[in-house]
């Protein structure tokens, strides 16, 4: 919800912007100070993506196992 919320002021925020362009009304600096802030965020974004993700490929290669060692366990367990 928030989500939606923020892309629709930053979409309105962008298209202000592009009319200003348009209009010679905004400069080029504006702009690529934007545009730095957005990509360090971006890479912000993608690094705590990366780092979660890996958590969570390490819980799920823990649990693969333990479930691996308890079917051979049970599974031993009946044959005896």
């Amino acid at each position: 919800m928030f989500t939606e919320f923020l892309e629709k002021i930053t979409n309105w925020v962008l298209n202000k912007e592009e009319e200003a362009a348009k209009k010679c009304n905004i400069s080029i600096d504006d702009i690529e100070k934007q545009l730095k802030i957005l990509e360090e965020k971006r890479d912000e974004l993608q690094k705590k993506c990366d780092e979660q993700l890996k958590i969570f490929n390490n819980l799920i290669t823990r649990l693969e196992h333990i479930k691996t060692e308890e079917a051979l366990r049970c599974e031993n367990k009946k044959e005896n």
